[in-house]
């Protein structure tokens, strides 16, 4: 008996974990620019919402080899793009990788990046879990997905 409701507890928590964890982060707005050539990275921007301290911890998707997480560090008049190998999220905090910002760079892309088309990302933070969400591929000089409906 006592095996059966452990049994029973564990594909419960199994089942609901997934569930448990897209409410803890919200994921949204996830676009990138259209890209030119393949041999090119594309770059990709999301807004993360979570509702305690997580962090993001890596990111992959089918289109590319590698997706790295990128901040800009200015020095001057001249930008510089850091690899920083996790995104903190405190709770309560929208985070917003846009253009000219931090963003996730695509190294590695198998076709170009074609406007009007879609691709699926999975964002993997270290407590919520993994989230996949469908990236919307805007023109090459799109600043967000807001313009883009207006």
């Amino acid at each position: 008996m006592m095996r059966k409701l452990i049994a029973t507890v564990v594909v419960v928590w199994a089942v609901a974990s997934p569930a448990l964890a897209e409410e803890s982060v919200r994921v949204f707005d996830a676009w990138a620019r259209a890209s030119v050539l393949a041999s090119r990275p594309g770059a990709a921007y999301v807004t993360i919402e979570s509702t305690s301290d997580d962090t993001l911890i890596g990111a992959s998707t089918p289109v590319a080899e590698q997706v790295m997480i990128h901040a800009v560090e200015k020095d001057g008049d001249v930008s510089r793009m850091k690899h920083i190998e996790t995104l903190e999220l405190p709770a309560g905090e929208r985070i917003t990788l846009a253009p000219g910002g931090m963003h996730l760079m695509l190294m590695g892309l198998q076709d170009k990046l074609s406007e009007g088309t879609t691709f699926p990302m999975t964002l993997s933070f270290e407590n919520a879990g993994e989230i996949t969400v469908e990236v919307s591929v805007l023109g090459i000089a799109a600043e967000g997905p807001r313009e883009a409906t207006q």
